[in-house]
């Protein structure tokens, strides 16, 4: 009994869900290094073209198609314009797309997914039902068709790629929210007579985070992806603005005689990817 007393139990920390997620990336180095080169290309891509020697739409036609040197690490284009200067403003706009329609597909899914889990019913049968027609259209196309009909310009560019991108979110909040509504903390909430609303966002949304990061951490991806398609086509950000996929599509069209061109802005895409 004396042992008991001279040596009470020490409290346990109790563990947050960000403390255990730091936990667990601080043990997986990969991990740890692919986050590092994250941040590193992502505020490369923010101050990098401030403080470079040359704008990214500057021209010098009596410098075309230089090899990568001091004066240009990165070579230059066509134009005579700075490959290094391209690839970091580049990024600066991949990233952004990545980042802004990933937002908005999570604002739309989540909002989506919780409505239709939490009230259930007809509703929920409906609401999901127009998902699955969603998934049996070709995505790519609607988009496309997008880009013609209203435009082409930045802003649209990641509003109708988050448009497309919502529809997994919204059947994976769903599914959770079908099983978190029947929880105690939910049935208090209702004795207490809080609205849906306040249900809905201040209690069940704080519990979907877990799997709401993992997918914002897959869809950026695939969305920069996307971005890099509707390049291809010709319907990404329009010069003199660009992206990795836009210049990606430039350096393709000459990669055999100056393949500098696409292996700089190919190798930023491809490693932070």
């Amino acid at each position: 009994m004396d042992d008991v007393r001279d040596n009470p139990t020490e409290p346990v920390e109790a563990s947050s869900l960000w403390r255990d997620a730091w936990l667990r990336l601080k043990a997986n180095r990969m991990a740890v290094a692919g986050f590092v080169f994250f941040v590193f290309v992502t505020l490369l891509s923010i101050i990098g073209p401030e403080i470079s020697s040359y704008d990214y739409a500057q021209q010098d036609l009596e410098n075309t198609f230089a090899t990568p040197s001091s004066e240009h690490w990165f070579g230059t284009d066509n134009l005579g314009r700075d490959l290094f200067s391209r690839v970091l403003s580049g990024g600066r706009i991949s990233l952004a797309v990545g980042f802004l329609a990933t937002a908005v597909s999570l604002v739309i899914g989540v909002s989506y997914g919780m409505t239709a889990g939490y009230i259930g019913g007809k509703l929920d049968a409906f609401m999901m039902r127009f998902v699955d027609i969603l998934y049996s259209l070709p995505f790519v196309i609607f988009v496309i068709l997008l880009m013609v009909l209203f435009g082409r310009n930045f802003i649209l560019l990641f509003v109708a790629i988050g448009a497309v991108e919502w529809l997994t979110m919204a059947r994976i909040t769903r599914a959770q929210t079908l099983n978190l509504k029947q929880s105690e903390f939910v049935e208090a909430a209702k004795a207490l007579g809080y609205s849906n609303g306040r249900i809905l966002f201040r209690h069940l949304l704080p519990n979907l985070l877990g799997p709401v990061i993992v997918y914002a951490t897959l869809t950026v991806p695939a969305v920069m992806l996307l971005e890099a398609v509707l390049s291809f086509l010709g319907l990404g950000v329009q010069p003199p603005m660009s992206s990795w996929g836009s210049l990606i599509k430039e350096g393709s069209e000459k990669m055999d005689l100056y393949p500098w061109l696409i292996a700089f802005p190919a190798l930023f895409f491809s490693l932070t990817l």
